[in-house]
């Protein structure tokens, strides 16, 4: 008798969910069933901020359901085409805040390094929408103008890489910057901002999670997270395997109209990360940057809000509400 062999499960690669990412508005709509009088504003809007979102993160969204909370994080509108006029393209000055191709350096005893000019997916809220990565994606010769800068800086003992994503770049570059990163003495801790650990699950090998705890820095990794919704099987597992490396988890969601705007969604969202071994840390009220207006949410709503969570939760499980200005020396508690 011949062995019968059952099908081998085929699993996408990060990389494969990078390279099929979502870009175009009539792709999304086909897939979730949406209503098409929606599609010619979206096609619009495309054109000022590109539509980008993984295959992982829309199979989480409920089919035909405009309102859905992960869909509207990611669903180009109409509203984005005309904004307030305190709306504008650089709302927290950060081209002031440059020294150093790639590097940022806003606040004392750390700096923001730019490692990556893209994300696996495009938040239409995100306050960097209209950043000139085109003069921010240094090569290896001129990331040493901004090692260099750390380096003459001996007051700075903390690295942050954001973006873009910085995980969205290849391990063999990555290890490459920890490296850089380690070598400089003052420096001690590690913080990477990202959202891939939430939209593509599969980044989070034991490789990376290697690569991330195995410098002599202390290894903080700050996910992304708005909504319960987001976290599902393998999110977790992702995040498990990160916790299981040593590496301390914190999260930093944004307070957004229609997506988390609720007493009750926000303390779901904080329940949720503590049951995954992630903290929650800053709650931020929305930057006024061009195209987002349709978030925001009003101050005095928010302090209703964050007074809810106060009166349900235990204070552990409160994120600090915070707000970022420009030239202000960090980010200002809201309450």
């Amino acid at each position: 008798m011949i062995p019968r062999t059952l099908p081998t499960l085929q699993v996408k690669s990060w990389q494969d969910e990078l390279a099929e990412l979502i870009t175009c508005p009539e792709a999304l709509f086909n897939l979730l069933e949406l209503p098409k009088d929606k599609l010619a504003d979206a096609r619009r809007a495309t054109q000022l901020f590109p539509l980008r979102c993984t295959t992982s993160f829309a199979a989480r969204m409920q089919r035909g359901n405009l309102d859905d909370p992960l869909l509207r994080q990611v669903l180009p509108l109409g509203e984005e085409l005309s904004s307030p006029p305190n709306f504008v393209d650089d709302p927290l000055e950060e081209s002031d805040a440059t020294p150093a191709p790639g590097l940022i350096h806003k606040y004392h005893g750390r700096v923001l390094m730019i490692a990556a000019s893209q994300c696996a997916i495009n938040c239409r809220y995100c306050f960097r929408r209209h950043f000139d990565y085109a003069h921010h994606t240094p090569n290896r010769q001129q990331w040493q103008q901004a090692l260099d800068y750390i380096r003459q800086h001996e007051d700075v003992d903390e690295v942050i890489l954001s973006g873009g994503d910085p995980l969205a770049v290849a391990d063999k570059h990555l290890q490459w910057l920890v490296n850089e990163i380690s070598a400089i003495p003052h420096v001690t801790r590690l913080r990477v901002h990202t959202r891939l650990p939430i939209v593509v699950p599969q980044r989070i090998t034991d490789a990376l999670a290697a690569i991330l705890s195995g410098s002599r820095l202390d290894a903080v990794l700050v996910i992304h997270c708005n909504h319960a919704q987001e976290i599902n099987m393998e999110v977790g597992q992702a995040l498990n395997r990160l916790h299981h490396a040593g590496i301390t988890l914190l999260n930093q969601s944004v307070l957004l109209r229609g997506v988390n705007d609720s007493t009750e969604a926000l303390g779901e969202l904080s329940k949720c990360l503590f049951r995954h071994k992630v903290l929650p840390y800053y709650l931020h009220l929305l930057d006024k940057v061009a195209g987002a207006a349709h978030f925001d949410v009003s101050e005095a709503q928010a302090r209703v809000l964050y007074q809810g969570l106060l009166a349900s939760l235990p204070g552990y499980l409160v994120p600090k509400m915070v707000k970022e200005l420009p030239n202000t020396p960090s980010k200002v508690p809201f309450i």
